[in-house]
């Protein structure tokens, strides 16, 4: 039932995976806005960034694409001249770990043990619909060098950055990680703004553990907190929680037609998911 409801998702989904060779990264800007408190975010091409900037120096969330490093590096400069500290990386697809190598020379990655695993032996990641993409075995100085298992805490910039692991969800490696002086928080893929998501079934990730997820960190999260998403702009909790609410609904229409014998043709042909496309 959850391959059949992923097929279907995977038809309707407007996806931003695309590989690194299809995009012409010298057009890229890279585009700083101040989120709240010491928190800043980095668009570009691929994951949002995340930037906490302060006395102590800068710890970003994710790198995006290998090519768009030194463009990141001087976004950065252009913030402060203090020195980069740490890089956390909220899962292990490219368009947010590409950047790994050029900045694990200025300061030590820090990712879910997952993240590590995946980068290091590489493989297939995809559903079993429309989005697939290969993912080579990185080389050493991309892998993080420190690794967890639940959770991590960086102190830093007046912060207790906490990075807290959530399986199963967009990926098996999933972190969320929380800016609490700041109030805000870096969702990874768990939250996108794009429409329905991709979840990556050969990276350990599902429609339910995604669910799951994002039920149990909110609660956890002060109601005004600022929300980074994966891809899209600054967010807020009433905006994670309709996307909670449209993961949930799609699912039941799936799922009810499955009861009712129908084909993954027949659910396409009905178009059953049209009411949450964007």
């Amino acid at each position: 039932m959850r391959k059949l409801y992923l097929n279907v998702l995977a038809i309707s989904c407007v996806c931003v995976f695309v590989s690194g060779q299809d995009q012409d990264f010298g057009k890229v800007q890279m585009k700083v806005s101040k989120v709240a408190g010491n928190v800043y975010m980095l668009e570009g091409a691929g994951g949002n960034i995340g930037a906490s900037v302060g006395e102590d120096g800068i710890v970003i969330v994710d790198d995006q694409y290998a090519p768009l490093a030194e463009k990141i590096q001087a976004a950065l400069k252009g913030i402060t001249d203090k020195p980069l500290r740490f890089i956390i990386n909220t899962h292990y697809h490219f368009d947010h770990t590409g950047g790994n190598a050029f900045f694990q020379k200025q300061a030590p990655i820090i990712a879910h043990d997952n993240v590590r695993k995946r980068l290091e032996e590489g493989g297939t990641a995809g559903n079993l619909g429309a989005v697939k993409f290969e993912h080579k075995p990185q080389s050493k100085d991309a892998l993080p060098i420190i690794t967890f298992d639940h959770d991590v805490t960086v102190h830093l910039n007046g912060e207790d950055i906490r990075a807290l692991h959530f399986p199963s969800g967009h990926t098996d490696g999933d972190s969320v990680i929380f800016f609490p002086k700041s109030n805000v928080v870096h969702m990874g893929d768990d939250f996108v703004t794009y429409g329905f998501p991709f979840v990556d079934l050969s990276g350990g990730g599902s429609v339910q553990g995604m669910i799951s997820a994002l039920e149990a960190i909110m609660p956890k999260l002060p109601p005004d907190v600022k929300v980074i998403p994966g891809h899209g702009p600054v967010s807020n909790l009433d905006d994670v929680r309709r996307y909670v609410s449209m993961l949930k609904d799609t699912k039941s229409v799936v799922e009810a037609g499955i009861k009712q014998g129908k084909s993954l043709d027949q659910l396409k042909q009905e178009n059953v998911l049209a009411q949450w496309q964007k």
